[in-house]
């Protein structure tokens, strides 16, 4: 025995004192009642007392979602704000799931967990478990303010005026359950980010920007306050929002959301609910109109409402990370793990606190186990001087505030719990909706599809190409944009065709989308078969390296990302000038063939039967 190591019992004592507390959950999230409320409205559906359209709206409220092709189960969708998952939540997240789900969760692209397939008469156990550790699922569905996200590197990014956490936390419980938003003419959403480049600002109803500029007394200070996007948004038809003003002031802020909630609930055509989301209001009014009765509103609000001391996000500069616990014994004999370089690099970025790195945990199009979960709660409360972790705009989870000195023993964690894959940052982590697996309007087996595309592209290595980062393929079941195809390099979205008689799922192709600071979206492309997007995709790469080679290395063609810019804007450098021109390249990949030769052509992912492009009903408007 090594004389030098504390005994078993020291050891253990030792780390137990040196580990931070987990930390509070936030107040108000959860509420006494509405479990029971909704295991007794389940009861009066069942005996045919409570009618079917008012039973769904009401269980849309409380965050049940209907799924595929069936009224007996549901998918429930826990709100997360601010993207903030504690340990002692992730762990309730694993015990529902085993209990009363498939042993497992779903990582959506709104920061939400969601658990599929869950008997309706256990939805009130779930609502019930999530209460005990401060999280809810109210308003997460229906026609209410949804969700309210936050980039998971606020408050570690190197390029915000501050932390926008606070404010997103603030606005979510000003918002839940309030009566202003209970019953708007369809769903509403804020997005709170760090910098353009880490958040989608300009793709949601409310998109908040963080900024600072000098104080108006002229004291040498800094006033805070947000840039503010308003009526964009993802869907069957996309919208890039609109800035409000060159500077709104942080008490301003509620004043102005509440502002745009209320011309929304009064304007919005509730007889047209498939093309009623503030977007295209905001289109078909004009900007300028719009804009106008904002800041008239605003001033409505601001002398009849006192709402800015409701608002509580405190004052102060961003808190300095807490130690993580001294771990006794080392963690990492020998050297890193192998594979951990590969990880490092496209898994994690260095924070604004020096010493201090955010690592991204890369899922399969969202997924992961009831083990996983409790693997990322105990990783959490080692390595993460916050002790809790940060869900992303990409289906992933992000543990912040690790010491750089401790990122080879989180990998060899991570790597323990099959959640080392790395690429997390770069177009070989793919965004992938929950597709035919569960949605009612979904044509196509997107999840699938992009674990698929996952696989093929570690395999071949392509997350560790330069040339690569920055690009992004995402995929959508249907038009509906849930997996934010519009924004990506490369995106799809799914339907169906037929060819000799014979239905197969295709996928509608768009080139060139980006949500930045310059937020553009794609460019349809063609319509590609299921079973041929992964070689499209291949071939799109080996197009971009040939212009690249023959270009050489100009900057114009520098990155795959930039190479589809230009491509979808008409500008390209290379052969490939147009999106026409990359239509005839893939051409030949969207021909069908003779059943005989390749029946698989003819299925889904995931499916070993024929194709079809039956939908239930969606529940997006109801």
């Amino acid at each position: 025995m090594d004389e030098n190591r504390p005994a078993a019992g020291g050891a253990a004592a030792a780390q137990e004192e040196a580990r931070p507390r987990d930390p509070r959950p936030e107040a108000g999230w959860s509420h006494a009642g509405e479990a029971d409320s909704f295991a007794h409205t389940v009861k009066l559906f069942r005996q045919g007392r409570y009618d079917a359209d008012s039973f769904r709206r009401f269980r849309l409220q409380n965050g049940a979602y209907g799924t595929r092709m069936t009224g007996d189960y549901a998918m429930v969708r826990i709100k997360i704000p601010a993207g903030r998952l504690l340990p002692s939540q992730m762990e309730m997240v694993a015990q529902l799931s085993e209990a009363y789900s498939i042993g497992g969760a779903h990582l959506s692209t709104r920061e939400n967990v969601q658990l599929h397939w869950v008997v309706l008469e256990d939805v009130s156990e779930i609502m019930r478990g999530l209460a005990e550790v401060g999280l809810t699922s109210r308003e997460a569905c229906g026609n209410t303010v949804r969700n309210v996200m936050c980039s998971p590197l606020s408050g570690v990014c190197g390029e915000e005026a501050f932390d926008a956490t606070p404010y997103a936390l603030a606005t979510a419980k000003f918002f839940l359950r309030n009566p202003m938003n209970q019953n708007l003419p369809r769903k509403f959403k804020f997005n709170f980010t760090c910098c353009e480049k880490h958040g989608m600002v300009r793709m949601v109803d409310v998109g908040l920007l963080p900024l600072a500029r000098p104080a108006p007394d002229g004291g040498g200070g800094s006033q805070r306050g947000f840039k503010v996007f308003l009526g964009g948004g993802l869907g069957n038809r996309s919208f890039v929002g609109h800035q409000l003003e060159d500077f709104t002031p942080e008490e301003e802020l509620l004043h102005t959301s509440i502002a745009v909630l209320r011309i929304f609930d009064r304007l919005g055509d509730r007889k047209n609910m498939a093309r009623n989301r503030m977007r295209y209001m905001v289109n078909e009014m004009g900007w300028e109109k719009f804009r106008n009765l904002v800041l008239k509103e605003r001033a409505v609000v601001k002398s009849t409402q006192s709402v800015a001391a409701r608002l509580d996000v405190g004052r102060g500069g961003d808190p300095p990370p807490r130690p993580p616990p001294v771990r006794v014994e080392a963690d990492v004999g020998g050297g890193p793990p192998a594979g951990f370089a590969r990880w490092k690099a496209a898994n994690t970025l260095a924070q604004k606190q020096p010493g201090y790195s955010a690592a991204f945990v890369t899922l399969e199009a969202g997924d992961i186990t009831a083990g996983q979960l409790r693997s990322m709660a105990a990783a959490c409360r080692e390595f993460s001087a916050e002790a809790c972790a940060r869900n992303g705009f990409s289906q992933d989870m992000v543990v912040r505030h690790v010491r750089d000195a401790d990122l080879p023993a989180l990998y060899s964690r991570l790597l323990g719990a099959g959640l080392a894959r790395p690429g997390a940052l770069t177009m070989a982590s793919p965004v992938g909706c929950s597709g035919t697996t569960s949605c009612n309007l979904a044509l196509t087996n997107s999840h699938r599809l992009a674990k698929e595309i996952q696989r093929r592209f570690l395999e071949e290595g392509l997350d560790a190409d330069a040339d690569l980062a920055g690009a992004t393929i995402k995929i959508s079941g249907c038009p509906n944009s849930c997996g934010q195809h519009g924004i990506a390099t490369i995106g799809f979205n799914g339907g169906g065709s037929k060819a000799r008689g014979r239905m197969y799922p295709v996928y509608q192709m768009s080139v060139g989308g980006r949500f930045d600071g310059q937020t553009a979206l794609g460019v349809n492309c063609m319509r590609m078969p299921a079973k041929r997007v992964i070689p499209a995709v291949l071939r799109v790469i080996e197009l971009f390296r040939r212009d690249k080679e023959a270009a050489g290395g100009a900057p114009q063609a520098g990155t795959l990302a930039s190479w589809a810019h230009g491509v979808a804007a008409g500008t390209g450098a290379g052969a490939v000038r147009t999106v026409a021109d990359l239509k005839r390249e893939l051409a030949p990949l969207a021909e069908p063939p003779e059943f005989g030769d390749d029946p698989g052509f003819y299925s889904d992912y995931g499916s070993d039967g024929g194709y079809h492009a039956r939908t239930g009903r969606g529940e997006c408007a109801a």
